[in-house]
C-alpha cells in the first residue's frame, strides 16, 4: 500500500519529539498500521537542532503545507488560536485530516473545527492536548466508553503541580519555587496560563466534554490559580492529613454539571495527592467500572510527541474508512451531544478549608462559629496556635460539605468583625471517591 503522508507544522519541542519518533520508529509504526508513514513536509519558521531534517521537504511558510496536495495528515504545532484555527480551517477545507496537541484551540474552537471537519468527512484528533503522554482522552472516548461517567478529577497542569509540590516538600513559598520552575523551563516568563489555571481550564473543558456528552464550554468553567497560596496554608493542611493540589473538577449532579479548576485539599490517603513533580494524572469515576486513576508525564517533547503519533497512526488505519464509521471527534455523536447546565460556582457543594488570622481575645471564636452556624455550615475541625509577640493567632476552620453561596455569605460576615485581621483564605476540600 503507498505510505501515508504527513506535513508538521511547527518543529518546536512537541513538534521536534513528533518527527524524531516518526523516523526513529517508522518501521514498528509501519507494522501497526499495515503501511509506512513519512513526513512529506515541514513548516518551521526556524531549524531545530533537536531533529535531522536533512531530506525533508522544510519550508517558513506553513500554509505549504496545508496546501500541499501530497500530504494526507497535517500536524498542527504552533500553538495559540488565531493562527492555529485559520491553519486548519485551511486543512480541513482542503480536505486533509488534522492531528493537534492544541488544547487551547480546541476548548475554545472545537466546536466550530468539527462541525467543519464532518461536513468535510475528516478527522481531527488531538489526544496530545490534554496531559501530555498519557491517553486519558482515548480512555475516556473509547476506553470507558460503556460507562455512565459521574466524575473526573484531575492534576492536569505540571507547572502548577511542581510549585505546590516543592512547598509542601521543602517547605518554600511559591515567589521562590515560580522563580526555579522558570529557570528550569516549566513555566513561561509569563507564567499566567499555567498558576491562574487558564491551561487546566482548557483541559478539563475538553476532559468534561468527553466524558460526559456536552459541548465544549471554556467560558463557563470556573478557574481559580494558586498564585495566593501560602506556606502556612500548605503547613495546615499537612497537619490536617491533606495535600494542596491544583485540580480540574467534573461532576454530573442532578441540577447539572459541574466545571471547576481551583486548589483543592484533597487526604493524603488518596492516589492523586501523592502526584508530585511535574507528573499528572486523572481519576475517572464511571458506573460500571468504578474509579481508575491515569499517570504519566504531562508534557515534554517525547511524552507528548508519543500521544501526537499515536494520533497519526489512528488517523492513518481510518483513512479509508466511512466517515460515518469513525469514532466521533468528542466521543459522542455530535446531533446527540446534551444541552446539561453548567453549574455557576456558588451552586457547587464541597468542604472548606478557611485560614484567618483574629484576636487573641475571649468570645471570638464563639462569634465565627457562631455565623458559621447561621449559614448552615458545619464543622469538621479546629486548628488554632499561638503566634509568639503578637496578639493575633491563626486560626484554621475546616468545614464539611456546604454549598458555595452559603459559605460566601459566611466569609463576609466573619471578615466583618472587628477581631478578624485581613482577609479570609478559602480553599476548597474534596473528598474523591
Amino acid at each position: 500500500m503507498k505510505p501515508v503522508k504527513v506535513g508538521i507544522c511547527g518543529l518546536g519541542t512537541v513538534g521536534s519529539g513528533s518527527f524524531n519518533i516518526l523516523q526513529e520508529n517508522a518501521e514498528e509504526i509501519a507494522r501497526r498500521v499495515g503501511r509506512s508513514i513519512v513526513v512529506e513536509q515541514v513548516g518551521a519558521r526556524r531549524d531545530n537542532d533537536a531533529c535531522d531534517t536533512t531530506g525533508v521537504n522544510v519550508t517558513r511558510d506553513i500554509f505549504d503545507v496545508v496546501n500541499n496536495p501530497e500530504i494526507d495528515i497535517v500536524i498542527e504545532l504552533i500553538g495559540g488560536t488565531s493562527v492555529a484555527k485559520e491553519l486548519v480551517l485551511k486543512a480541513i477545507e482542503n480536505g486533509k485530516h488534522v492531528v493537534t496537541a492544541n488544547k487551547a484551540l480546541i476548548a475554545e474552537c472545537g466546536n466550530e473545527l468539527f462541525a467543519k471537519a464532518q461536513e468535510k468527512g475528516v478527522m481531527v484528533a488531538f489526544e496530545a492536548a490534554v496531559a501530555g503522554g498519557i491517553p486519558i482522552i482515548k480512555s475516556l472516548r473509547e476506553g470507558l466508553s460503556a460507562n455512565r461517567v459521574q466524575s473526573l478529577a484531575g492534576i492536569i497542569n505540571g507547572t502548577g503541580n511542581f510549585i505546590l509540590s516543592e512547598m509542601s516538600e521543602k517547605k518554600r513559598n511559591f515567589d521562590d519555587v515560580l522563580a526555579e520552575a522558570q529557570a528550569l523551563g516549566y513555566a513561561e516568563a509569563d507564567p499566567t496560563f499555567d498558576v491562574e489555571g487558564i491551561d487546566a481550564a482548557h483541559k478539563l473543558t475538553i476532559l468534561a466534554s468527553i466524558a460526559f456528552g456536552i459541548p465544549l464550554q471554556f467560558e463557563k468553567t470556573y478557574t481559580e490559580g494558586i498564585s495566593q497560596i501560602t506556606s502556612e496554608d500548605v503547613a495546615f493542611a499537612d497537619d490536617l492529613g491533606y495535600a494542596i493540589k491544583h485540580l480540574g473538577i467534573a461532576k454530573r449532579t442532578d441540577a447539572g454539571i459541574e466545571l471547576r479548576v481551583h486548589p483543592t485539599l484533597i487526604s493524603y490517603k488518596q492516589l492523586l495527592a501523592n502526584v508530585n513533580g511535574v507528573m499528572n494524572a486523572v481519576m475517572v469515576q464511571g458506573d460500571a467500572v468504578g474509579p481508575t486513576l491515569s499517570y504519566g508525564a504531562g508534557a515534554g517533547a517525547l511524552p507528548t510527541g508519543s500521544s501526537v503519533i499515536a494520533d497519526v497512526i489512528d488517523v492513518a488505519r481510518a483513512i479509508s474508512s466511512s466517515h460515518e464509521s469513525r469514532v466521533p471527534y468528542l466521543g459522542f455523536h455530535a446531533d446527540t451531544l446534551s444541552d446539561d447546565a453548567i453549574l455557576p460556582v456558588e451552586e457547587v457543594e464541597c468542604g472548606f478549608f478557611l485560614n484567618l488570622t483574629i484576636k487573641d481575645r475571649a468570645g471570638v471564636l464563639a462569634n465565627i462559629t457562631q455565623i458559621l452556624s447561621t449559614n448552615d455550615i458545619s464543622i469538621e475541625s479546629i486548628i488554632q496556635r499561638e503566634r509568639e509577640g503578637s496578639d493575633s493567632v491563626p486560626l484554621v476552620v475546616m468545614t464539611h460539605d456546604v454549598k458555595e453561596q452559603n459559605m460566601n455569605l459566611a466569609i463576609a460576615a466573619i471578615e466583618a468583625l472587628p477581631d478578624v485581621v485581613g482577609k479570609i483564605q478559602r480553599i476548597r476540600v474534596e473528598h474523591l471517591a
